[in-house]
Order: structure tokens, then sequence, then C-alpha cells
């Protein structure tokens, strides 16, 4: 089985929650024999060509101007990206080896459908958000854009994943997608990422920098947007710090922080809380492990890997009972769930795990232990490896084989000819004109970040 993973992100290229996810699904589906090609954009810090110790293939394609806005952008990206796929197919037609196109959002769907149709292959989606979500509605011409690619998203896939049974349900509910369509597959976290050797003086020498030896820290990662629910945390601080005056809340992520700094100084709470800025890898899960409770108290959220990591961790974990949430953080067994967008249930679950330690080590424990059940990489790659399979078997079985030009049925070659893929492979090579490194836009930068984080995955 070949997979062509269509991911407008992959690391070392980092956004939203899509690189992440596609690039740990992508090195467990190579270890169990799949032939992964991730076709993604450009960056910098990265080759245009490159496999993976791992044995993922990853092709980085440019754009071919420079993009007027997001929109644009995206749209680019889907061109360049159809470009590089018809070469690979080229190659690859040939041999007749099952091939499935794997469209990660709607950021990928241009390319996956152009390419669909022509080459008459499958195409598996996975829906990571909805921009109603987002956003609680449909408020602009940008986001009622989104929301229909997220529809023709859908419709187009032959299966469609997500990522939790909510999210299930807002794919029927927005965009009417048949509920037995749609497969949840949850997405994991690398535990071990967590558990490296780090002793005692060590720890307690990067918490002096955050809070006095005899304080509690509470940390919050994630983006400054209104969706992860910053606001809510810092409205709770006072009737925690009315309990607990002994608390730091640490405040981990990018992104333009000015009206939560300025809220912090108007309420009095600047020698309570620290704005650490944007931490990742290992100095982001030294954080973690120096903190007495993780919160994530998300206004919307599809799924919440950000509490895997808080219980990869090792630390009790609290979180808002928004969307997904709910499914992977279970009430008072593996952790404490709040109200969404109400400071004060927020606030009786941080003081009651930051006022009850063994009750809290306990949730944690058992937190550690579902990680490797139900969150572990390697069994939903495998969930992942078994929509492939039916989806190429049902595509044999059906019309769509019949019109194929991929070479499994009769006729296929002169299919391939009346369509003219050959020419149209061979015209992309001439149109690719890369966007020159110069005028490649920094991926770090946090205008582009807070531009983007509006419209895709958190």
């Amino acid at each position: 089985m070949r997979v062509m993973m269509l991911s407008w992100e992959y690391p070392p290229r980092i956004v939203g929650g899509i690189s992440p996810h596609v690039y740990e699904l992508s090195q467990e589906l190579v270890k169990k024999g799949i032939d992964v090609h991730v076709i993604t954009k450009s960056t910098p810090l990265a080759p245009d060509e490159q496999v993976e110790p791992s044995g993922v293939n990853v092709h980085r394609v440019h754009l071919a101007q420079q993009p007027n806005d997001f929109i644009h952008e995206i749209q680019l990206l889907n061109q360049a990206t159809e470009r590089r796929v018809r070469k690979l197919l080229e190659d690859w037609r040939p041999g007749g080896q099952p091939t499935v196109f794997h469209a990660h959002d709607w950021l990928s769907l241009d390319a996956a459908r152009t390419l669909k149709y022509e080459y008459k292959l499958p195409i598996v989606a996975t829906l990571h958000a909805t921009e109603w979500g987002r956003h609680g509605g449909i408020f602009s011409d940008t986001s009622r854009y989104i929301s229909e690619q997220e529809f023709w998203l859908t419709y187009e896939a032959w299966r469609l994943i997500v990522c939790s049974e909510f999210m299930r349900g807002e794919a029927v509910r927005l965009f009417n997608c048949p509920a037995d369509k749609i497969d949840v597959v949850y997405n994991g976290v690398n535990a071990s990422k967590f558990q490296f050797d780090w002793d005692e003086a060590e720890r307690q020498e990067l918490r002096k920098k955050y809070a006095e030896p005899d304080e509690k820290i509470v940390i919050y990662v994630g983006r400054f947007v209104r969706e992860k629910g910053i606001q809510v945390l810092l409205n709770a601080a006072h009737v925690v710090l009315a309990e607990q005056p002994k608390t730091k809340f640490l405040i981990v992520g990018g992104g333009h922080r000015e009206r939560f700094e300025k809220f912090v100084d108007w309420a009095g709470l600047g020698d309570r809380v620290v704005f650490a800025g944007f931490k990742a890898n290992r100095a982001l899960h030294e954080l973690y492990r120096c903190a007495d409770v993780a919160v994530f108290p998300s206004l919307y959220e599809p799924f919440g890997i950000v509490a895997l990591e808080g219980m990869a961790a090792g630390i009790p974990v609290v979180s808002s009972d928004a969307g997904g949430l709910k499914e992977v953080v279970l009430h008072e067994k593996t952790g404490l769930t709040s109200f969404a967008n109400d400071p004060s249930s927020l606030a009786w679950a941080i003081r009651a795990a930051l006022g009850d330690a063994k009750k809290s080590h306990e949730m944690a424990e058992r937190a550690k232990e579902r990680l490797k059940e139900d969150f572990q990489w390697s069994s939903l790659a495998d969930q992942t490896i078994e929509i492939y399979d039916r989806v190429w078997a049902e595509f044999l079985d059906s019309y769509w084989a019949e019109n194929t030009v991929w070479p499994v049925s009769p006729g296929a070659e002169e299919r391939y000819i009346e369509m003219q893929l050959a020419e149209k492979a061979m015209a992309a090579n001439v149109i690719e004109r890369p966007m020159p490194r110069h005028m490649e836009i920094p991926v770090e930068e946090e205008d582009e970040i807070d531009q983007i984080a509006a419209h895709i995955e958190p």
C-alpha cells in the first residue's frame, strides 16, 4: 500500500496541530510496511526532497508566486502539490500498487479532488477541526469559503477520519455527512519524549526561574486565541489564589499576548502570572514536568493533544468539557473537567487538583495507563491501515475501478492515453517555477502564525 499524505505543514514547518499529527502517523505507518509520501509546503529549514531515517518520503513544493493572502497561498500550494503528485504518479502507475490519497483538512482539498477525478483513485480525508467550531459560527466571507471547502472535503472522501466522537457529530450536523462514512481515530502522543533522565536538582533549578520553592505551578500550553480559553483561566486566577495564595500561573505559547498582559496588570496578577513564550521539544517537556497541574480551558477543542502531553508528563490535568476534551480527560478518573467558559467551575477544578495531592497523583497514574491503551501511535496507525485497506477493497469492487487509469481493470492504458495524463505531467515540469528562497515567509514569524491560526486546526 502506498499513501500520498497531502498536508500543508510538516516538520520542521509547524504552525498548528496538523504537522505533528502527520509526522507521528507517518512514522508509524512506515514501520508497518506502508510506503508513505508526504507532499507539503517548502521551508528553508529542510530540503525539497528528503527520505527521513524512518523511511518517510517528503516532497516539499514551492509556490509559483508570492501569495496575496492566506486563501491565495493555499490555492497556490494546492497547484504546486498537484504538479508534484502528477510526476510521482507517472513513475508509479505502471506497477499498479494500491495507492490512496490522504488529504489532511480542507487545506489539501483542491489538489486531492483534481487528482481523484483524473486518475480515478480514492481519497481518505482527515477533518481536524471546523471553521464553524473555531468561531462559534460563520461571520465572514473567508470563513464561509473555508466552511464550504470543509463540506466538499467530507463529500469527496471515500472515508472520513475524525479525532473524536464529538467531531463525528459535528461533521454530521454541519455537513450532513453520513455517520457510517466516518471513522473515529484518536490522536496520539509519544509518551517516551517526556520520560527523559532528569534529576531533581535540575528540575528545581528550572522551577526557580518561575516560582519559589514553596509555590505551586499551574501550567497552560497553547496559542493565544480566543477558543483556547486563556481569558477564562485568568478570570479564574483570583478564586484559586484565595484558597491557594502560593500559586504561579505559567502561560506557555506563541503569538501576540499584549491584551492578556494588559489584563494581568489591570487585575493585579502581575506577580502571579508568568508568560514564558513559545517552547518546543525538550524545553516544553521540562516545563510540563516542573508543573503541579496542567490546565486546558478551551472553548472549542476537536480533541486536545495538549491534554495528552500533560498526562504523558505525569502531572494532573484539568480541562474544560469542550468538544473532544471530555473524551480525553475522564472526570475524576484521569483528570478533572470543568464547564467550558465558566471561570468559577474552572477555579473549582484547579483548587481540587492542587488541594488533594493523593487523589491528583492517582488520577495522573491512571491517565498514564490510559495513554498506553487508547492513545499510542502504533495502535492508531493500525486503525488507519484498516481504513486504507477497506477503501482499496471497496474501490476495486466499485465502478470507479472500471474507469481508473490505474492498471487494475481492462482498458486502463487506453483511458490513460485518452485523458492525456502523460502530457499534463510533462507540462507540470514546465509550469513549476519555484518562488525564490528570499521570498519565503519564515514560519516562526508571529504575524503569519496569528493570521493562519484563526483558520486551521487548533
